[in-house]
């Protein structure tokens, strides 16, 4: 297996509302980027927040902020 690390993140404030309104959205929240290391390479993979919102109905604004924490996370 490549080395890899999993980056788990989110707000409860923010998320367990969501996961109220619809609760499927749990197979998808917390945020969760894995980091893996491929031909001498770190490559990053993740759903999309935006993608996450659409599939569950989420308000347009959640993805903005999530795209922001999944930025600082890999600055």
């Amino acid at each position: 297996m490549h080395e890899a690390t999993v980056l788990v993140f989110g707000n409860p404030k923010l998320g367990t509302p969501l996961m109220r309104i619809a609760p499927l959205a749990a197979l998808d929240l917390p945020l969760r980027l894995l980091v893996w290391a491929q031909d001498e390479r770190a490559r990053v993979s993740y759903q999309q927040p935006a993608f996450v919102a659409r599939r569950f109905g989420i308000s347009p604004e959640v993805p903005a902020h999530a795209e922001a924490l999944i930025d600082a996370a890999l600055a």
